[in-house]
């Protein structure tokens, strides 16, 4: 049977456009929120490590709510075990550290108060007072501003604070070599009655014996004899 010529022309395959549509897209998406982890992880490395809310990428006195919902989006999105970013464990830790701060009432008033004090210094820089327009709608420069003026009161804070834990630790360290001594001292006393006390019967009976000797001989009865006087002459 004889072939058509154009039965031998190879057909071309037929392409499923919405398919190939859908792959491209997925494709994008993936490299998108590849972007986006890789993004956030370089943030989160970048924020100063002293402000909480900058890690989360937070302002100051958000709800406990915020929080929650704040690190566990970012916390997903840069997951080590959702990306291959080498640098995913550390901001990964730096972020759960942020979270955890922020979650503890105390350090949270703590820092709370350091960037209250940050905001107080700025305005007194610029003689400005909490009624002045600057800072009821603050720009972008004034924000930027008080940022900076509350790393330089973080970073003061924690050098005190260094400072005050090292006065501590040297003298708690005082204080326990003055106890060690205390108790050595103790020690060598106790050793020195226990020897003193297990020598005492041959102290007795040394001095029993030098008493003896210095006393003269006595006779079966116990009585002292008497020195024999020599004849003169």
């Amino acid at each position: 049977m004889a072939v058509k010529e154009e039965d031998k022309k190879v057909k071309p395959v037929e392409v499923d456009d919405g398919k190939a549509e859908l792959a491209a897209l997925d494709a994008l998406e993936k490299e998108a929120t590849e972007f986006n982890k890789d993004a956030e992880i370089d943030r989160i490395l970048k924020a100063f490590k002293l402000d909480a809310y900058a890690v989360l990428d937070l302002q100051p006195g958000v709800p406990e709510s915020d929080i929650k919902v704040t690190y566990r989006k970012k916390s997903l999105l840069i997951h080590p075990d959702k990306t291959s970013n080498p640098s995913a464990p550390a901001a990964f830790d730096k972020l759960k550290k942020a979270q955890t701060e922020l979650m503890d009432e105390k350090a949270r008033a703590r820092l709370d108060e350091s960037i209250a004090d940050a905001r107080m210094l700025l305005m007194r820089e610029r003689k400005l007072t909490v009624d002045s327009e600057e800072i009821k709608n603050m720009d972008s420069e004034m924000k930027d501003a008080w940022r900076k003026k509350t790393i330089e009161v973080l970073i003061d804070n924690e050098h005190r604070r260094r400072k005050q834990l090292k006065a501590q630790m040297q003298e708690e360290g005082r204080e326990q070599r003055k106890a060690d001594d205390e108790l050595e001292a103790r020690k060598r006393k106790r050793e020195h009655e226990v020897a003193w006390e297990q020598t005492r019967e041959d102290r007795i009976g040394s001095w029993r014996e030098f008493t003896g000797k210095k006393g003269g001989e006595k006779d079966k009865d116990g009585v002292k004899k008497k020195k024999k006087m020599k004849v003169l002459g």
